[in-house]
């Protein structure tokens, strides 16, 4: 997932893709001003320097959703689980019939 994220910034960054949705943002004049130093000190507008601020930061909320870490025991168990998962049960059932999120 990792490279598909990293690939789907690289083709948002240098995409000439056309912009149809609009996004409006109301701010402090202090806000702004921030946003601002910083875009200017990267050297980038103001809608770049929000748009690929917001869209890394979303990346990383769900690949922190989607990545996840254990210690050598936990992953033992874990792998234990998969090799050998408990046999389906109603609420499985129940669960693999719902459409996903």
């Amino acid at each position: 997932m990792a490279e598909a994220m990293s690939g789907g910034r690289a083709r948002a960054a240098g995409s000439a893709a056309r912009r149809d949705v609009t996004l409006n943002l109301r701010v402090t004049a202090e806000m702004r001003d921030l946003i601002d130093r910083a875009a200017t000190a990267v050297g980038k507008s103001r809608s770049e320097f929000i748009l690929e601020s917001a869209r890394t930061h979303a990346e990383d909320v769900l690949l922190d959703r989607t990545l996840f870490a254990l210690d050598d025991a936990k992953y033992d168990a874990f792998l234990r689980v998969l090799d050998d998962p408990a046999p389906p049960n109603e609420r499985l059932r129940a669960l693999m019939r719902r459409k996903a999120p």
